[in-house]
């Protein structure tokens, strides 16, 4: 059975593990990735496009990056917000290992990698950013975001990046519809959108 990086997968051995220069919204940094995970030869289009057009994160506050990969996103909020509680959500293990590696090594210490059966059922979001596991499916990315949407405080906001031909204005739509959010288009670029999700 072929591995996809939305797979549980096991942690990298030092071997499998290779370091990558990447800006993460403004700082240069070098990290390791690895196969298995999500985009391992580094920052991906789509992130990469996301951590351009969101706005700087609160100062403090919790945050996620649902499926976190090797860590950008959530590396990204700690980076530009060191008070911020940030959980990197996976169901990835090598991608959890990956994302506490390079938390440490980038002096990150209020990330936390953990699987979504560790996340406190009570838990409320201020923040989320994603670049979400489109390729899951349909039905399974909906309920991923049904648990996950929900969860924003009064003021939280949720902002994701999903390609235009992956069916991005049809997620926009079933947001609205759906979850009873509001969901509006922020950015589009080089075949992506920016939704922004608030109450």
């Amino acid at each position: 059975m072929t591995e996809h990086y939305f797979s549980e997968g096991v942690p990298a051995t030092e071997a499998e593990r290779r370091p990558q220069r990447v800006d993460l919204g403004g700082s240069t940094v070098t990290v390791e990735t690895a196969g298995g995970v999500f985009s391992p030869g580094g920052l991906d289009k789509a992130t990469a496009i996301l951590l351009d057009e969101v706005p700087a994160p609160p100062p403090s506050g919790t945050a996620v990056d649902l499926g976190c990969g090797w860590g950008p996103i959530a590396l990204a909020m700690a980076l530009r917000s060191p008070g911020l509680d940030v959980l990197a959500v996976d169901v990835n293990e090598r991608a959890l290992d990956l994302t506490r590696r390079n938390a440490a090594s980038l002096g990150c210490e209020r990330v936390r990698a953990i699987r979504p059966d560790d996340v406190p059922d009570d838990l409320e979001v201020d923040l989320l950013w994603s670049n979400p596991p489109i390729r899951v499916g349909k039905a399974a990315l909906h309920e991923l975001l049904s648990m996950w949407l929900p969860r924003l405080t009064p003021a939280g906001e949720a902002w994701l990046v999903v390609g235009k031909n992956l069916g991005a204005d049809s997620l926009q739509r079933w947001i609205g519809d759906e979850l009873a959010l509001v969901c509006t288009r922020e950015a589009s670029s080089k075949g992506f959108r920016v939704l922004r999700v608030t109450h």
